[in-house]
């Protein structure tokens, strides 16, 4: 591996090229691909003429997402009462006060999860996705908000990018051109957005203490002989279960979560109504706000502080919107207003109807008021809800982390994709582990819900806070509404989430500061990590390799061309990156064919297959020189399916035949012809007949072609150490055709040859350093935060599932 300085190239810069639609150079030909996905206007179709189809199915969906989205907000009832009536509230204990309480509770489930979330948040989708990205995915592609790189003009034709309300107001062009024109408002942007994720993960580790501590405390009001270290004890060793088995899958026992939480819901909605009837009927005047008023009449200042409980009644809430990609939203609907909602309202009447008259029983509200002859059945049905409630959290972090690390800001990881038929199922080991020690710090060190309760509350409000702004953006910018009807949506939620977070904050010396220290560590995690890629990323794209250079060498380059293919790695969509220049000038022979290959991430939140490839040419065609840019959607899964080489070899073949076909497509006035890119179409490579391909059963390898006997013997041994990588193996072959182009021939025959020859994958191994000039902030962030993070991830190799035998690494020194 060749180490090096490459400073001396940045005399060579070159303006980046336009990103957006402006940008003239870029020129794109879609071919094989149609406007519109069959398979969505069949699902489409079928609805309109079978409603009863589409009403079985998202009643099929609604079931479901009970088991994976309800689980943390239908445990809330264990633990809210508790958290309310403490410190100074317990001097106000009266049924007056509980029945304020509970008005409360009713009115904040009600205006927060119903009327915000399900009637209109939940309508904020992104291609059916939801959560935070989906919110800044869809601000980005209907603004210049995004400060993701390596965005194209191509990028734009994406069937799922045009997602949305067409057109543009006039009402809202003044303040979408001050947000586009100021850099520092868009970094804020993408801040809160960091924000909002990182309190989702701060959810993911309190949730499971949380709810796990909560639901086990039962065993010790019943037996009171057991200690509270034996509880904890208890509760560790189901958290640790909990996340070993993460492995698995949430598919192998997915099948017992929705049972489990209807189970849970119906009985905690007999429960309730038990307790309305037997202890105190009058609760039903509660349902009347007039009670709030009461309550923060007598309570005063502490009422305030008790708001802090209150809120646990909601948190979950964010997992409608953030799991919605696996549901629709009508199901969601459906299974909250017609299940959860009521099953809630119903099991907190009943509890407060019971401590109205038993007034010293709210440190164990819901085990008190639950009747001795079901105790032990509701007990166990509780602890099951409980790890559902835990389950759903921790697969959404899951989720968010993959979605960080496709908008390149959170480090690689490794994603295993643990079912074949499910979308968004997977396990990243590094981050169960490291969720799990830190809920076992939690559950030890603190010991106690109500301190837990407090934190976790701040970190729920916030990020429903968040997503309060970020509709808001999403009214005014996609929607096209007015500007005043957005700003009374944004203030009416703000106030009444406001008022709930400024009590959260009160809290913050009672545990609730572990909240903002996950919040800040992660935040800073996730900072450093995107500004170092950036600066990286900028780096690479002013210091290109100067195309007038590489056609002053002709098509030898000035090397020897030696059979082969070379794909070459690169974040730049444009251009030729500075680390092949530094590879031409330390090596005496390269590849007779290159490929330049771009892996990206765009903000829609998946890519088809007929879409993924844009397949160009980057200099005249002596030179044997193209780019391939493989795009993806922040939530797809980028699978190794073994069939990339030879799917790439087709796709060039069709180019190179397309050329043929249409001459206009090669003429350019520029000689490079770098920035003409074809969208080429999966399903027509493989209907075409440019290249006859043939399966290849023996044990002969493409890469037993080299001459190198102790290669062939490496790379034989490479592959019986690793079976799981062996390919399926094919060979091509030119059709007998008399009239096709002698050029066209020989080079669709060279491409075949270099493919015959073996394929070499080429990354730079960077390493990132601040420049001397740069501030102390600078320097930390870079030499220490930056590269810390760069030598603790997994290499882009691993990410990228290049096999290591024909991995060549090429070292270089970025100053930034």
């Amino acid at each position: 591996m060749f180490q090096g300085d490459i400073e001396h190239m940045q005399h060579n810069v070159e303006q980046p090229p336009p990103t957006s639609a402006g940008g003239a150079q870029e020129s794109v030909i879609t071919v094989g691909q149609e406007e519109q996905p069959q398979l969505e206007r069949k699902k489409r179709k079928l609805a309109s003429k079978f409603p009863l189809v589409d009403i079985s199915r998202n009643l099929l969906l609604a079931y479901q997402s009970l088991g994976v989205v309800y689980g943390d907000l239908s445990t809330s009832p264990l633990y809210v009462y508790k958290s309310i009536f403490v410190g100074k509230l317990q001097d106000y204990q009266t049924p007056e006060t509980i029945f304020g309480a509970f008005s409360l509770i009713f009115w904040t489930i009600t205006l927060i999860p119903l009327i915000k979330y399900v009637l209109i948040v939940l309508s904020a989708d992104d291609n059916g996705e939801g959560g935070t990205f989906a919110l800044y995915s869809l601000l980005c592609r209907h603004a210049k908000f995004s400060l993701l790189s390596n965005q194209q003009a191509a990028d734009e034709e994406l069937s799922a990018y045009k997602y949305g309300f067409a057109g543009q107001s006039t009402s809202c062009s003044a303040l979408k051109r001050f947000l586009e024109k100021h850099k520092k408002s868009r970094t804020v942007l993408l801040i809160i957005v960091l924000l909002g994720a990182c309190m989702v993960i701060g959810d993911g580790i309190l949730t499971p203490a949380m709810s796990v501590i909560s639901a086990i405390s039962g065993i010790k009001a019943a037996a009171e002989h057991l200690s509270h270290g034996e509880v904890l004890v208890l509760s560790c060793l189901i958290l640790v279960g909990l996340f070993a088995l993460q492995h698995s899958g949430t598919h192998r026992v997915g099948f017992l979560f929705a049972p489990i939480v209807i189970i849970w819901l119906i009985s905690i909605f007999g429960i309730g109504l038990y307790n309305v009837l037997i202890w105190n009927p009058k609760i039903v005047h509660a349902l009347s706000p007039y009670y709030i008023i009461k309550f923060f009449r007598e309570t005063r200042k502490h009422g305030w502080f008790s708001l802090g409980g209150v809120l646990l009644s909601v948190a979950g809430t964010e997992a409608m919107f953030a799991d919605l990609g696996h549901f629709t939203s009508c199901s969601m609907r459906i299974a909250f207003s017609f299940l959860v909602y009521p099953c809630l309202v119903v099991q907190y009447m009943g509890q407060a109807a019971f401590l109205s008259k038993n007034l010293a029983s709210t440190p164990d509200s819901f085990y008190n008021s639950i009747p001795d002859s079901v105790y032990w059945p509701v007990f166990v049905i509780a602890t099951l809800a409980s790890i559902v409630a835990s389950q759903s959290i921790i697969t959404a972090t899951f989720s968010i982390v993959k979605q960080l690390n496709a908008l390149g800001c959170f480090p690689r990881v490794k994603i295993v994709h643990t079912s074949k038929h499910v979308k968004g199922q997977i396990y990243i080991p590094e981050i169960n582990w490291i969720l799990m020690i830190l809920t076992l710090s939690v559950a030890v060190g603190f010991q106690d819900t109500i301190l837990m309760g407090n934190a976790y509350g701040l970190a729920c409000m916030t990020s429903m806070f968040i997503t309060t702004f970020l509709t808001t953006l999403v009214m005014i910018f996609v929607w096209q509404r007015n500007i005043v009807l957005a700003t009374c949506f944004l203030l009416f939620f703000w106030f009444i989430e406001g008022v709930y977070l400024s009590s959260a904050f009160t809290k913050v010396p009672q545990g609730g500061w572990v909240s903002l220290v996950l919040a800040f560590v992660f935040l800073a995690v996730m900072f450093v990590w995107q500004y170092g890629t950036r600066k990286k990323y900028n780096f690479d794209l002013h210091n290109k390799v100067p195309l007038k250079w590489l056609l002053g060498m002709g098509p030898s380059l000035g090397i020897v061309r030696v059979p082969g293919i070379g794909l070459v790695y690169s974040e730049l969509a444009t251009g030729v990156p500075a680390i092949f220049s530094h590879f031409l000038t330390n090596l005496p022979a390269f590849h007779s064919v290159l490929v330049f290959l771009c892996v990206k991430s765009v903000p829609v939140p998946y890519v088809s297959p007929e879409e993924r490839f844009l397949i160009g040419r980057i200099c005249p065609r002596p030179y044997r020189m193209y780019r391939c840019i493989v795009r993806y959607g922040y939530k797809d899964i980028q699978r190794d399916d073994g069939d990339f080489e030879d799917l790439l070899i087709q796709s060039i073949a069709e180019l190179i035949q397309m050329e043929a076909v249409e001459p206009q497509l090669s003429s350019s006035e520029s000689p490079s012809l770098d920035g003409r890119m074809a969208v080429i179409s999966k399903k027509n490579v493989q209907s075409t007949s440019t290249l006859i391909v043939l399966e290849d059963f023996g044990m002969r390898d493409s890469i037993q072609s080299s001459k190198s006997l102790t290669l062939q013997s490496l790379r034989s041994a490479y592959a019986e150490e690793n079976p799981q990588i062996r390919r399926r193996r094919v060979r091509f072959q030119l059709p007998e055709n008399p009239g096709m182009d002698p050029a066209v021939k020989a080079e669709l025959e060279d491409l075949i040859r270099a493919k015959e020859a073996g394929v070499a994958y080429i990354m730079g191994h960077s390493y990132v350093k601040a420049r001397r000039s740069s501030s102390f902030l600078k320097k930390f962030a870079i030499d220490i935060g930056y590269s810390f993070l760069r030598k603790n991830c997994r290499g882009p190799s691993v990410v990228l599932n290049i096999p290591q035998i024909s991995l060549i690494e090429v070292g270089m020194i970025y100053h930034v």
